[in-house]
């Protein structure tokens, strides 16, 4: 109860900060280019329910699906590559090769390929975090002490469990930090794709704004996307929190 005491008073603090430098900021800029904190709140509040909670519904929809694709690709894969030298060895430069590669300059061949719906955006975000998953559940295996396994085995359990009671309960917290990470980036992709190419969704509806002029309208865009990067991450802290119990004892 005081820790969720302590991070609430945390976040309060924190988005108190930065409402005073915004509105610090709005104030030597002069523009109407950037709106200080409190008309674009009162926008926000304004537009909620009838523009913007729509379309982060349908922003929050592609990057759960990118998100949970991803790992539920990444994460066995990337165990079994972590625990199989001899799968590793022939798969580890293919990773190492394609990994660097930013992704984000497939959009034009997904979009191709797919139109300018929801597909390329989900396939787009998936790849992304499918790597990150990936190596880092990969990393993560590869760093279970060997101990830890030879203890299991003394007690007669087999290769599924080792995996089920050692592997998987080791490389958990490694994936979840990944997935924290992964959020920024997701929604970073996200706004690009659909602003690029999208009729829908929180990155359209800033840079229609944008187009418009509507400088007010662009920064409570911009702030439901905000909301909709922290909503995702804490969701993820709680199912952290929930999978993970171990890693709170002593907490």
């Amino acid at each position: 109860m005081r820790a969720a005491v302590r991070k609430i008073v945390g976040y309060a603090g924190a988005v108190a900060i930065l409402l005073a430098g915004w509105q610090v900021l709005a104030m030597i800029v002069d523009s109407s280019a950037l709106p200080g904190p409190a008309p674009a709140l009162q926008t926000f509040g304004s537009l909620f329910f009838a523009a913007l909670l729509p379309e982060a519904v349908v922003s929050a929809w592609r990057v759960v699906v990118s998100m949970a694709l991803g790992t539920a690709l990444a994460v066995p894969l990337g165990l079994v590559l972590g625990r199989s030298p001899r799968i590793d060895a022939v798969a580890a430069p293919l990773i190492f090769l394609t990994y660097p590669v930013p992704k984000i300059v497939f959009l034009p061949v997904l979009l191709v390929l797919f139109g300018i719906g929801s597909v390329p955006k989900i396939v787009l975000i998936t790849l992304i975090v499918f790597f990150q998953i990936l190596v880092t559940a990969r990393d993560a295996a590869r760093a279970i002490p060997p101990g830890s396994v030879l203890s299991v085995r003394s007690l007669g359990a087999g290769g599924a469990q080792v995996f089920r009671h050692v592997v998987v309960p080791a490389a958990l917290p490694d994936v979840f930090t990944a997935l924290r990470i992964s959020t920024g980036t997701a929604i970073a992709v996200l706004f690009f794709s659909e602003s690029i190419a999208g009729t829908d969704g929180i990155g359209y509806y800033i840079i229609d704004a944008w187009s418009r002029i509507a400088y007010r309208d662009m920064f409570a865009g911009i702030i439901a996307m905000a909301v909709l990067g922290v909503v995702l991450y804490e969701l993820l802290e709680m199912a952290e929190a929930r999978v993970c119990r171990w890693t709170r004892v002593g907490r």
